[in-house]
């Protein structure tokens, strides 16, 4: 059985408390879209968790979580989750946390286009949480972001880096006049952030296809409200 819980308003609904509640019935809990601009969070055993990447479902013992192919990740935002969890005493385990290789990652230079725009509009601006997410949709629509399977080739990560981190340069140096970036710059924070969630990278499409086909409970959680897809 599936089962997907969404906001029909603008987010900040309650949807984290009603999916932790659905979670006791559920095998698997799937993040299913959205980025770590935004988030849930939940009361468990007298300890309030902020939760932004990292499914709800994580706060159980026995459920299965995935970040989803929807989902904007954050490498560096993900990783600070992941650790301020595990301080929490949760555990976190590529058994237990699983991310799909068709998510897409959020790269810095989507993070200073973001601020970089918000800076440019002054009054005008629309109040980004200068998280990246806008300039990241913008390139996905235009298929130049870099793919979570894509941690597990680094060969050919670094090829296909290369070929948009020319384009993005592009936009930062003449639109404006910013810091551009070097390709050795980006692979060492691949390197680094990209290498802390490697392991969790798996094929999960595959994963949630033998979990349908064997019966299993599937709670699908999204993060933003529906009317912000408008």
């Amino acid at each position: 059985m599936n089962t997907l819980v969404i906001g029909s308003q603008w987010g900040d609904e309650g949807k984290g408390k009603v999916i932790d509640f659905l979670t006791e019935t559920a095998d698997l809990v799937v993040r299913s879209q959205g980025g770590s601009n935004a988030g849930h969070t939940v009361i468990a055993n007298g300890q309030k968790y902020v939760l932004h990447l990292v499914p709800s479902g994580i706060l159980w013992d026995n459920k299965v979580n995935i970040i989803g192919n929807g989902v904007v990740i954050n490498p560096t935002s993900l990783v600070e989750e992941i650790n301020y969890l595990l301080d929490k005493g949760v555990s976190i385990t590529p058994e237990k946390l699983l991310i799909s290789d068709r998510a897409t990652i959020c790269m810095p230079y989507h993070k200073m286009l973001d601020e970089l725009e918000e800076d440019r509009l002054g009054d005008k601006k629309f109040g980004s949480t200068r998280q990246g997410i806008a300039p990241f949709y913008s390139d996905k629509y235009q298929k130049k972001t870099v793919m979570a399977g894509e941690l597990l080739h680094p060969e050919y990560l670094k090829s296909h880096l290369a070929d948009i981190l020319e384009w993005k340069n592009l936009t930062l140096d003449r639109v404006y006049g910013a810091k551009t970036y070097t390709i050795d710059e980006i692979m060492a924070w691949i390197d680094d952030f990209g290498a802390k969630i490697r392991p969790y990278v798996r094929d999960t499409g595959a994963f949630l296809r033998k979990a349908q086909a064997e019966g299993k409970s599937i709670l699908f959680e999204a993060q933003l409200g529906a009317l912000r897809d408008l």
